[in-house]
């Protein structure tokens, strides 16, 4: 009796066994994050969804995942740690600090894991002032930046990027200018205006001596943009570069000084719209000046995503990366998550993009801090009031991609269905991930199939779903 007993229990354990290994493939079940659209679950962890076997009679919707097929290696999802949301977040109590810190930064826990954060080089329309690291009196020059100066970083900027790398010290940090010195202007002025092609030198030593003050600091600058948005003059601060200038400074001035020097940050130009993609075909055009280019940077505040591609098809060497995006106040949850997730998180990504990076991490209740002139409108992706924060949409539109999509990822092939915009990733921990949108304004039922294994899904309207499979 007892021998039977024994027996009878040892079978139950095999078969619990066999249970929790699933099919062949050693699959069991699929991890599941979740967003709705009417934001009652927000970025939550849904009850795993069993791997079965693909059903014969099956006939829904089928995303398709093709491991084999791959693509772009993956830098990471983030955003622009503006001047002020700097100032934000350093004048919180430390604790408060610290803990939404760890949330952003971290990869443990409720953390979101951001991998990748754009810095403004000298003022960005979101700092507090308007300011640049060689400001001198009217009439007076410095080619040989011998008064650069990173010193106002320090008060805000360099303090909070160092508690992040000490949370996460392989972040990717790229750095983009709103305008050169105003001395170096063809106007003497923060708005508009063009660079003097006597001060190409003098600005090329800019970036290098920028590059060295935050390395002397600790911080790696990974990537540098020429110019942001080069074809907005309007903005404060701004500068009006055009494609033939950025030519010119890059194969004249920016390369040279770069070899020189032996910085090793990459050059990355452009950075503006999807609707111009000749300025990017033109400077890359330019022999000279593309031996020092590593490739190109959108917006995609005009034009369409898919024209992205255009000049990765035209040359195939060159990386393509997506630095920002603004949500604008108020906010509009629901169409606000499915233009960004089907536009950028998985449109850019289908497109090439080594990253997506929204615009401005943080505002305060009123959307400030920002310059004269600057962005009244620009919702942080958290709002910060005191030790309080709120999380808006782009914290959840970067989260999805961010903690699972993890650097050294790789865009991996999946089939686009209708309505259901989606993108793959195979991560360096061998899982694979994928991201979805339900497109539409029902509820849809899905089958996601990776070789032999098959998740049943259904999201409702307009919700946004990350799938995991270990």
């Amino acid at each position: 009796m007892k021998i039977r007993t024994r027996i009878i229990i040892l079978i139950s354990f095999t078969l619990i066994a066999l249970n929790a290994c699933g099919t062949d493939s050693g699959l069991s079940s699929a991890e599941v994050w979740l967003t709705t659209a009417d934001q009652s679950i927000l970025f939550e962890r849904q009850q795993p969804v069993r791997i079965e076997t693909l059903p014969e009679d099956y006939t829904g919707p089928l995303i398709r995942i093709h491991p084999e097929t791959t693509f772009q290696t993956i830098d990471g999802f983030g955003y622009t740690l503006t001047g002020g949301s700097a100032r934000l977040l350093n004048e919180m109590d430390p604790n408060a600090r610290r803990a939404v810190l760890e949330e952003l930064f971290g990869i443990e826990g409720n953390s979101i894991g951001v991998s990748y954060l754009r810095l403004s080089i000298g003022a960005s329309d979101l700092s507090d002032s308007v300011f640049t690291y060689n400001d001198l009196p009217p009439g007076k020059t410095d080619q040989e930046m011998e008064h650069f100066s990173i010193e106002i970083e320090k008060v805000h900027l360099i303090p909070v990027l160092k508690e992040i790398l000490s949370i996460f010290p392989q972040m990717k940090i790229m750095g983009s200018p709103w305008t050169p010195p105003v001395w170096m202007k063809t106007n003497n002025h923060s708005i508009g205006g063009s660079l003097k092609p006597e001060f190409y030198d003098a600005y090329a030593l800019y970036f290098v001596k920028y590059i060295q003050a935050m390395q002397k600091e600790g911080i790696n600058i990974d990537a540098i943009t020429v110019q942001n948005e080069p074809l907005h003059p309007g903005n404060n601060p701004s500068l009006l570069m055009k494609a033939h200038e950025q030519a010119a400074f890059i194969r004249q001035s920016l390369g040279p000084a770069f070899r020189d020097h032996e910085i090793n940050t990459r050059i990355v130009i452009y950075d503006h719209n999807a609707d111009r993609i000749d300025y990017p075909l033109e400077v890359l055009a330019d022999e000279e000046a593309r031996q020092y280019i590593d490739g190109t940077a959108f917006h995609l505040y005009g034009g369409r995503v898919n024209d992205i591609s255009k000049v990765h098809e035209a040359y195939p060497d060159k990386n393509l990366y997506f630095t920002e995006q603004w949500v604008g106040h108020p906010q509009d949850f629901p169409n606000d998550m499915a233009w960004h997730v089907r536009e950028l998180i998985v449109g850019a990504t289908r497109n090439w993009c080594r990253n997506i990076l929204q615009w401005n991490l943080a505002a305060d209740p009123e959307q400030k801090p920002h310059t004269p002139g600057g962005c009244t409108r620009c919702l942080g992706a958290i709002t910060i009031d005191g030790n309080e924060i709120e999380r808006n949409v782009a914290y959840y539109i970067i989260a999805h991609a961010s903690r699972f999509v993890r650097p050294g990822s790789v865009r991996i092939d999946s089939d686009v269905v209708r309505g259901l915009p989606n993108v793959a990733f195979t991560t360096p921990s061998n899982e694979t991930v994928l991201i979805v949108l339900n497109d539409t304004r029902r509820t849809r039922d899905i089958g996601i199939v990776k070789g032999q294994d098959f998740i049943p899904a259904q999201l409702s309207p307009g919700a946004l779903a990350t799938y995991i499979l270990k």
